[in-house]
């Protein structure tokens, strides 16, 4: 539901005016005034975040638009920093990755790059390189700026985890094993 939540959130001005009046009941005098609203005010997202609702709630129900809500506030929050997230909220994470890395590997600390192809997040060392330079990925909601960035044990959440973003809208948490 998160990921089905995030397509629709994601869609372009033009693809959502056109999928809003496909995809959803609603009556065309609410198409255009919500069209109109979000002309005013595109950064708001308007349209997006109410085709995302529609379209969520008509195929997972209203309990999953509301985790996969929360996932997104969560994820990506401005405020309350990485450490605002519990253990429980890192569990409750809903459509994402998760894999497991060694806490002694961890311990001794490992190249971003080596860390990112051996989790499976990336499936080479080169993806991972490239994406590295040119900014993609964030660890604990901390920008990666250089391929020699370590990665140890000091970054754990929680004694146990690591939150890594990959682009713009891929989560995976590592825990440590």
């Amino acid at each position: 539901p998160y990921q089905f939540y995030q397509f629709w959130l994601n869609a372009a001005d033009e693809d959502a005016k056109k999928w809003i009046r496909i995809f959803t009941f609603l009556t065309g005098e609410s198409i255009e005034a919500l069209i109109a609203e979000h002309e005013m005010n595109p950064e708001k997202r308007i349209l997006q975040k109410t085709i995302a609702k529609e379209v969520t709630v008509f195929i997972h129900g209203e309990a999953e638009f509301e985790a996969a809500l929360k996932t997104t506030e969560k994820l990506f929050a401005d405020s309350g920093g990485i450490e605002s997230l519990s253990e429980a909220d890192l569990h409750a994470l809903e459509g994402i990755v998760q894999s497991e890395f060694s806490r002694s590997r961890l311990e001794q600390g490992i190249d971003v790059v080596g860390f990112l192809s051996e989790t499976g997040i990336l499936p080479s060392k080169g993806e991972a390189r490239k994406l590295v330079q040119n900014g993609g990925v964030s660890i604990n909601r901390q920008k990666v700026a250089t391929v020699q960035f370590n990665v140890d044990a000091r970054l754990l959440l929680h004694d146990q985890y690591i939150l890594v973003q990959k682009g713009k809208r891929n989560f995976y948490l590592v825990t440590a094993k």
